[in-house]
């Protein structure tokens, strides 16, 4: 029976590999060690600003 869960609330146990929308315990096996999927699946492309080096001079006592 296929079954639908949105990414948001899309939950892996780490300790057995499931996938849930539960996000307290794992229904397969009730650890405690859920990771949600929605912050490592996301594929919205974030820009990443370009780091720009500037150079002065050294104070010298």
């Amino acid at each position: 029976m296929p079954l639908h869960i949105p990414l948001t609330s899309a939950y892996l146990c780490q300790d057995c590999s499931c996938v849930s929308n539960c996000s307290r315990r794992c229904p397969a096996c009730a650890s405690e060690v859920l990771m949600g999927l929605a912050g490592i699946l996301n594929r919205e492309v974030q820009e990443v600003p370009a780091q720009s080096y500037s150079y002065t001079a050294a104070m010298v006592a």
